[in-house]
């Protein structure tokens, strides 16, 4: 019963540090307002209500929550095993452009074509992340610098073929041709552009939820996290479970990649990374990298960035605003010390009640 007791404190230590952290954050960011802007109200109220003064902007909350969703999950999966890969952005950027490719070259009826699509986007993504991870385990590269350095090599060959195999020469800007119809996912709700990829998500998390719970892969995974040196004095091959890791995590972030493409786009254009696989790492830490915390990670960040724009294009207060609120809140509701006194003693008068209830 003690340890029972101990667990849900640690669990309520955590939501209340985590609140404090965006309350802190939302302090300072209205300080910081107050100071720049000369509605700072307004700015304010933009900030935190705008996403919710129409349907079709609370839509665009929805719809930057998927990608963010995406490459939240492929972090948190590859971070579980104690690998801080950052391939989530070149997997993600590749995949997208891959699934475009496969689109244009295999014609294939509806339903099948988008799924082949995104089966292969995801592929492309498991091998990008997969590759810092082998370059550590052969030649004991540094997997931060090298998966950091590895987008740009990815991101550089993929953008060659985007701009010249597959590029349309009518598009009068850089692009590839036209995605086809029966490629493209379609859309949730006429008139907005929520689409299927909603759905693919719900899947996906629902799947990762059950392999880090049920099985005994997630398990490993989740052992080799958190010692990797038990792990081996387990028995356990942490070699082939870190390698399977960033495998899942770079699948993850492809798929993400392939539903944005296919479900936001006529056309691959991106002639820069998106980023979103950057915004993934902040997604990861604010669910701590547990999977059924990640799509409410990424609506909150997704969230503040729509309400940001909406700042912006209404105020005098540009949208960078939301980093700073996204900075404080990762630093504190990352840093180990956070409110750790507070945390000491309400433990030890847990553990006085219990002994005297004893």
């Amino acid at each position: 019963m003690k340890l029972i007791g101990r667990l849900s404190f640690e669990k309520r230590f955590e939501l209340i540090r985590f609140a404090t952290a965006i309350g802190i954050a939302v302090f300072l960011s209205f300080l910081i307002i107050l100071f720049v802007s000369k509605e700072p109200l307004l700015a304010f109220s933009k900030l935190f209500l705008g996403p919710l003064e129409s349907a079709r902007r609370f839509g665009n909350v929805l719809e930057l929550c998927i990608p963010l969703s995406f490459t939240g999950l492929a972090v948190a999966v590859m971070f579980s095993a104690d690998m801080f890969n950052m391939g989530a952005e070149g997997a993600f950027y590749v995949s997208g452009a891959v699934a475009v490719f496969t689109a244009l070259l295999i014609p294939l009826p509806p339903v099948i074509a988008p799924l082949v699509s995104i089966i292969i986007g995801g592929l492309c993504g498991a091998v990008v992340c997969w590759v810092p991870a082998f370059l550590k385990e052969r030649w004991n590269a540094n997997e931060l610098v090298s998966s950091l350095m590895l987008n740009y090599v990815f991101f550089y060959i993929t953008k060659y073929f985007a701009n010249t195999t597959f590029k349309d020469p009518s598009a009068g800007f850089m692009a590839t041709y036209l995605i086809p119809a029966n490629a493209k996912l379609a859309r949730l709700i006429p008139g907005m552009r929520l689409h299927f990829g909603l759905l693919i998500l719900c899947a996906v998390v629902v799947l990762t939820v059950l392999f880090i719970r049920r099985t005994a892969w997630g398990y490993r995974l989740m052992q080799t996290g958190r010692n990797i040196r038990f792990a081996r004095y387990a028995g356990l091959n942490t070699t082939a479970i870190i390698a399977y890791s960033q495998l899942i995590g770079g699948f993850i972030a492809g798929v993400g990649g392939s539903v944005e493409v296919l479900g936001m786009y006529d056309r691959f254009q991106w002639q820069s990374l998106p980023g979103y696989g950057f915004d993934g790492i902040v997604v990861a830490i604010l669910a701590k990298n547990k999977p059924h915390y990640i799509p409410i990670a990424a609506f909150f960040l997704a969230y503040l960035k729509i309400g940001a724009d909406k700042m912006a294009t209404s105020t005098d207060v540009t949208a960078e605003m939301v980093s700073i609120i996204q900075g404080v809140i990762i630093m504190l509701a990352a840093a180990q010390a956070f409110l750790s006194k507070w945390r000491q003693k309400a433990l030890i008068k847990m553990q006085q009640e219990s002994g005297l209830d004893g």
